[in-house]
């Protein structure tokens, strides 16, 4: 279903909310990568939120369709979660929260151009320069990353990669979403992702667990981001994916930089430069267009 054929009161609360969480999460997900490691930060993730969520799964007895289905479901949590966590969780230990989640943005980038090769979705001239515009965005970001861009290992680059790495991610599982589960309820295919991906993390995360017991602080903050971030965070996610198509429920990532920057400067300090702002603005344009969310006029 097309998202013109709603009334905004049926995706925009999801919409919104969804934002925040996912905004919030770079913090979280910061606090606890310090402590934990890229891997096990994101295990911990996508395991606690596949915990709480398979109890609802039962009592909704739903658990015969995510049988039918469990292998399109686990596969597209590695794209959608496995893979994306533990790229975040690298590059937020090496460049902060607010430039992470702007380069999150380029999420739809990705989504549109995936779904042109793979959908056959329509690539007009507009949303070919959205491409262009949204691109060119963010290598003037990553231009003026503090300290230059190093490939190094825990450079900025190597974090601005994963970040892009994470995304055009998203953008796989936008297209196999709509393609293999497009009719398949939101919780089935939110529960199956997130033990696809449990089980994708699980030796990488068991290699790296820290020799030093994480604190309190760390484990919360994974508890937050799995629970919130992640449980509820992807049923909203995939409810508005099958409702508005992959393209348009992407375009969330427009609102997240905003959350994420805000909350970076209350609790960590961050700085928000107007360069910073500038880029993100080209970023969203860009966005706007290769998703189509904004024509001609």
């Amino acid at each position: 279903m097309s998202d013109r054929h709603l009334h905004w009161r049926e995706w925009v609360p999801d919409f919104v909310l969804l934002a925040v969480l996912w905004g919030s999460s770079f913090l979280f997900m910061r606090e606890g990568a310090h402590e934990f490691g890229p891997f096990p930060t994101s295990w911990v993730r996508v395991t606690l939120a596949a915990l709480f969520l398979t109890p609802v799964l039962v009592w909704r007895r739903e658990v015969p369709v995510l049988i039918v289905h469990w292998r399109q479901a686990m596969s597209a949590g590695v794209l959608n979660a496995g893979i994306p966590f533990a790229c975040y969780a690298y590059a937020l230990m090496h460049i902060n929260t607010g430039l992470t989640s702007i380069l999150n943005a380029t999420t739809p980038l990705f989504g549109a151009l995936i779904a042109w090769f793979w959908l056959g979705d329509k690539l007009n001239a507009m949303r070919a320069l959205g491409l262009a515009l949204g691109f060119t965005g963010v290598v003037l970001l990553a231009s003026d990353v503090p300290g230059g861009i190093s490939f190094k290992e825990g450079g900025s680059g190597l974090a601005i990669a994963a970040c892009l790495v994470a995304t055009f991610c998203y953008g796989i599982s936008g297209s196999f979403t709509k393609r293999y589960l497009q009719n398949v309820p939101s919780l089935v295919t939110t529960t199956g992702s997130l033990w696809g991906a449990s089980l994708g993390l699980g030796i990488p995360a068991l290699l790296t667990w820290p020799d030093a017991a994480p604190s309190l602080h760390a484990w919360a903050a994974l508890g937050i981001a799995g629970l919130l971030c992640t449980a509820l965070a992807y049923v909203l996610f995939f409810r508005l994916m099958t409702r508005t198509g992959p393209a348009r429920a992407m375009t969330v990532t427009y609102l997240i930089p905003v959350f994420a920057n805000l909350l970076g400067v209350i609790f960590l300090d961050e700085v928000v430069t107007h360069w910073m702002m500038g880029c993100a603005v080209v970023i969203v344009a860009g966005t706007a267009l290769a998703s189509g969310l904004v024509g001609r006029k």
